[in-house]
């Protein structure tokens, strides 16, 4: 009787394993389908209270507040940044090998971006990587910080195939 409940606690923590995972993979989805979709004023709920966002020559957050401005900032539904660089005016992205690893209530996941940007009135190219940090939030997965490492991001006409435009790593 012992080795059954062995086995159940182990089946048991492997579900919520598997269940952890996949909530966390339609928490790097709805990120998205928020960013394709325009839904930008929704994007800070996904994140914690303290979390950061480093997106590397786009800019820093800290905290929800933060990063709501920093979103509204980029896309230009909100005041203008400090740098005034140009903002994004159209963009769709599409997210690719999604690798999750969980420790309790936090967990680490990596996934690969290809995006199409038109970013000061100019289609671009872009490919990145994200190196996430989750933490679960009474009882909900939440981004604990969100980083962006580029490859690269070049103007469509030019392309991406230009040696001194890509970095290899």
């Amino acid at each position: 009787m012992a080795d059954l409940e062995a086995r159940l606690r182990q089946l048991e923590a492997k579900v919520q394993e598997l269940t952890d995972k996949e909530e966390i993979r339609n928490l790097r989805y709805r990120y998205h389908e928020y960013v394709n979709e325009g839904r930008f004023k929704d994007i800070p709920e996904l994140f914690t209270e303290d979390a950061d966002l480093d997106f590397s020559h786009l800019g820093k957050a800290h905290g929800r507040e933060a990063i709501a401005k920093f979103y509204g900032g980029i896309v230009g539904d909100g005041p203008a940044r400090e740098s005034n660089r140009p903002r994004i005016s159209f963009v769709k992205q599409f997210i690719h090998n999604h690798t999750i690893d969980l420790h309790g209530d936090h967990g680490h996941g990596v996934s690969y971006l290809e995006a199409k940007p038109i970013y000061g009135g100019e289609a671009f190219l872009v490919a990145a990587r994200f190196n996430d940090d989750y933490a679960k939030v009474n009882g909900e997965w939440k981004f604990k910080k969100m980083a962006l490492l580029p490859y690269f991001m070049v103007p469509l006409k030019e392309g991406w195939a230009q040696e001194d435009k890509i970095k290899m790593r």
